[in-house]
């Protein structure tokens, strides 16, 4: 079994998935929130272009201490800046998995905040976990889209605004 493959050609398809729902990504709607408690729209879409760099940053490093890093999230605010985004995340974990050996997946790759293991996988484990991250934050985008009557793209399949597969 090549896991790096199926790694690969899994990231390939979420991307293609997620672009279409980026495409259609309405500008007008970036303080969109269905609940005080969610994230607003562009937040929402700007972290999931973020998660789409996570695989090549896992393979690179052995943690994120959100408390020691200065990452911040990207702050974005148009449909094309998405794009850009997505494209890039995406295109720098496809090279670090390209050149990942089956060997890079075993190391544990731990999420702190000041030293504090928040979480500790496997660097597949890690992976696997961000390619689940994106399929969950696109259906909260999907559900954002369906509440301001926006026409859903398929995911896995068609959609009551898109019936055909």
């Amino acid at each position: 079994m090549d896991t790096l493959k199926q790694l690969r050609d899994e990231l390939k398809a979420e991307y293609q998935t997620t672009k279409r729902f980026l495409e259609i990504y309405p500008d007008d709607k970036n303080e969109y929130a269905p609940h005080s408690k969610s994230m607003k729209m562009m937040h929402l879409a700007t972290h999931i272009t973020e998660v789409f760099g996570w695989a090549g940053f896992m393979l690179n490093t052995s943690e994120l201490d959100f408390a020691k890093s200065g990452m911040e999230p990207k702050v974005l605010t148009t449909k094309n800046e998405l794009l850009q985004v997505l494209d890039e995340n995406h295109k720098a974990s496809e090279e670090a998995l390209e050149k990942a050996s089956e060997q890079d997946l075993e190391p544990r790759w731990a999420l702190k905040n000041d030293g504090h293991e928040l979480a500790s996988w496997t660097k597949y484990e890690a992976i696997r976990h961000s390619l689940n991250q994106i399929t969950h934050h696109r259906a909260q985008l999907g559900v954002y889209y369906r509440l301001n009557d926006i026409d859903l793209p398929g995911s896995y399949g068609p959609t009551a605004d898109h019936p055909n597969f």
